[in-house]
């Protein structure tokens, strides 16, 4: 009896008949059910076949042998895949769970209904999870009803009303160039072929350089949610990543690589204005340190409180005359919106980077006075970084100076800085390593 010979068949990517068609669809969509595959895809990549010679019919048991251990060795197999080469795996859409459950679980066929979010708006919700570090896990959900797991992150981050993951999320945005990415947009890399093996998501905060050759990225990863100055586009697999924004973001054509509004002029700012604008300025100036200008608010009604902190940001950076008269003009607006220019100095209240409250020594010192962030960036070189440096080693705060502090800023800077904020037991981003008012005034107070 002539002994059957079993040989592994790959199907070919030209061939069209219905079974290599098959076999490519099975190979494709071989994803477990934990991370998120369908039931009906499982199977092994390759199909045994068996050939006979003469067409000989087997009366043994070898055929059913020799089957039975083939399949044990290719399920062995993708077990030991699963266990090493998986970088990000994630869990399936679904909705959310727990406490944070509301609304019909999102769909991946349709988009649901947009939920309108600002790039603030955005960043805030994903820094309260930086803040939490909480912890990655595919399986387990924060109170906020999310999943635990990067995908998770950003439908918390994009408010989306259900679990999405990296094979889903490209719905909710639009895509657009690497060039465009603005704080709130996200990098995806979905692989469709095994999505378990390098699917990654993480949420853009902004260049770090004036070269964009780094950003800082949010993202859920292991152990647990980071803000980390990170390579375009990620550490790995970073020719892969997709640059999207999201279609529900409020006040402006998402992928249109503008700022977060246009400009709506000036006659939207004044007195007897009452309108949204006013209140998309005021929480802009407040982001910039203008919070102390607000007794109530911001709001839609314009009032002396916008007029005052407006005239400082626009002092901030310098301007005199007309071009500080407390209304916002294009240039006012441009910076604003896009995270740009010279921050409203601070006094000697706020705490961290001038977010919160706290007790002011006054201006007796001059270096006490915070000439603002802007000077504080990678690119810059001014005074204000040679003479925050030296301040660092005169706190005991220089063991990432190689060559001593100088005027140009550097990450040595913004990692002195970091130890500093932390040794005033900040923590998230409290301590991102640049100076705020608070941090000014501790160092020279």
């Amino acid at each position: 009896m002539t002994v059957p010979a079993f040989e592994e068949y790959v199907p070919a990517i030209d061939c069209i008949c219905a079974g290599c068609a098959a076999q490519r669809r099975t190979a494709a969509s071989a994803l477990p059910v934990r991370y998120g595959g369908h039931p009906a895809a499982h199977g092994t990549r390759r199909a045994l076949v068996l050939v006979t010679a003469a067409g000989v019919v087997l009366g043994s048991g070898a055929v059913e042998t020799a089957s039975a251990t083939g399949d044990r060795a290719a399920e062995a197999a993708g077990a030991a895949r699963a266990d090493t080469d998986v970088d990000s795996p994630q869990g399936g859409p679904g909705p959310l769970r727990g406490g944070g459950a509301s609304g019909p679980p999102s769909s991946t066929t349709t988009t649901p209904k947009l939920r309108k979010s600002s790039r603030a708006d955005i960043i805030n919700r994903a820094k309260k999870w930086v803040s939490a570090q909480v912890p990655y896990s595919m399986t387990k959900y924060w109170p906020d009803g999310y999943r635990q797991d990067c995908s998770g992150f950003v439908s918390m981050a994009w408010n989306l009303p259900g679990n999405e993951w990296t094979g889903s999320l490209a719905a909710f945005g639009t895509r657009i160039a690497r060039e465009e990415l603005q704080p709130g947009d996200i990098l995806l890399f979905h692989n469709p072929a095994d999505p378990s093996k390098g699917s990654h998501v993480t949420i853009f905060g902004g260049w770090t350089d004036y070269t964009h050759t780094h950003y800082t990225a949010y993202e859920q990863t292991k152990p647990h949610t980071r803000k980390k100055t990170t390579p375009m586009a990620y550490w790995t697999h970073s020719g892969n990543y997709v640059a999207y924004r999201y279609k529900g973001l409020s006040g402006g054509s998402a992928g249109s690589g503008s700022s977060v509004t246009r400009f709506p002029g000036a006659a939207k700012f004044g007195p007897g204005a009452g309108n949204a604008y006013v209140t998309q300025l005021g929480r802009m100036l407040v982001e910039r340190g203008g919070k102390r200008f607000y007794k109530v608010g911001p709001g839609p009604g314009w009032g002396e409180a916008d007029r005052r902190a407006t005239q400082a940001f626009q002092k901030a950076q310098g301007w005199k005359g007309k071009e500080a008269d407390g209304i916002p003009g294009p240039d006012t607006w441009r910076l604003l919106a896009n995270g740009t220019g010279h921050d409203i100095p601070g006094t000697g209240n706020g705490s961290g980077n001038g977010s919160g409250t706290g007790a002011g020594h006054g201006d007796s010192n001059p270096d006490s006075k915070f000439p603002g962030r802007g000077y504080f960036r990678p690119g810059q070189s001014n005074s204000h970084v040679d003479r925050l440096g030296k301040q660092l080693v005169k706190k005991g705060f220089g063991k990432h100076y190689t060559s001593g502090p100088g005027p140009r800023w550097t990450e040595a800077d913004r990692r002195n800085v970091e130890a500093f904020q932390r040794a005033q037991g900040w923590r998230g981003g409290a301590a991102d390593g640049y100076p705020g008012p608070e941090t000014w005034r501790r160092l020279f107070g």
